[in-house]
């Protein structure tokens, strides 16, 4: 099949606010596809260039935030998150939306997840502790919307557990404390695919769990 071409003048807008988009792509003569997209019509990922496709930024970051504690063995941290859409606290890396002074900055996935481990786990990242990029950017599903997100992990050196703190949440977000894993931990919910309470987890979370207890992080 070839593919198709999809310009500007495909696009019909279904709605919009300053949320988010939904785009009619009328992709040939009376076929449909229905996109929504955080962002504004006349800039949604289907109608780039091959070239700012490719060069394009992520909507949003997450954080594979581990943390090496004096005395105790490395674990992966995670939160309980109010989302909306399922109305009920999940499991869930730390994660928000790229804001323009991040792209201004050197690095944009590194400010963003440095900013955001800040504000939703009261961690400073320091220079000593280590960043690394795992993604530039994964669709969040793309079946459906093209919004992305960028997968940063932190490696963060502690004395102790006492700066952990959800009293940065802005906005809607809502947390109820933390999980901590180790390696056995993070494996055992990998089998479940599901958190300790038996409640269902998003890809982002899989995601941070199989890299944790992969060890690509130690290399």
């Amino acid at each position: 099949m070839d593919k198709p071409n999809i310009t500007k003048e495909c696009l019909e807008t279904v709605t919009e606010n300053r949320f988010f988009s939904m785009v009619d792509i009328q992709y040939a003569p009376g076929k449909h596809y229905y996109t929504t997209s955080r962002h504004k019509p006349a800039d949604i990922v289907a109608v780039k260039s091959d070239e700012e496709f490719k060069n394009m930024y992520a909507d949003a970051v997450t954080c594979f935030v581990i943390l090496k504690v004096t005395g105790d063995e490395p674990k992966l941290l995670l939160t309980k998150e109010f989302r909306y859409p399922t109305g009920r606290f999940l499991t869930s890396p730390p994660a928000g939306l790229m804001d323009p002074e991040d792209k201004s900055s050197g690095n944009p996935l590194f400010s963003t997840a440095v900013r955001e481990i800040k504000e939703e786990t009261g961690i400073d990242v320091k220079e000593t502790d280590k960043l690394i990029e795992v993604s530039p950017l994964a669709f969040s599903s793309p079946g459906m919307t093209d919004e992305s997100n960028a997968l940063v992990c932190a490696v963060v050196e502690l004395a102790d557990y006492s700066s952990l703190s959800q009293d940065g949440a802005e906005g809607s977000e809502c947390f109820d404390g933390f999980i901590m894993l180790t390696k056995t931990e993070a494996k055992d919910m990998l089998k479940a695919g599901r958190d300790r309470e038996g409640i269902f987890y998003s890809i982002y979370t899989w995601a941070s769990l199989i890299y944790f207890v992969s060890g690509l992080w130690e290399e």
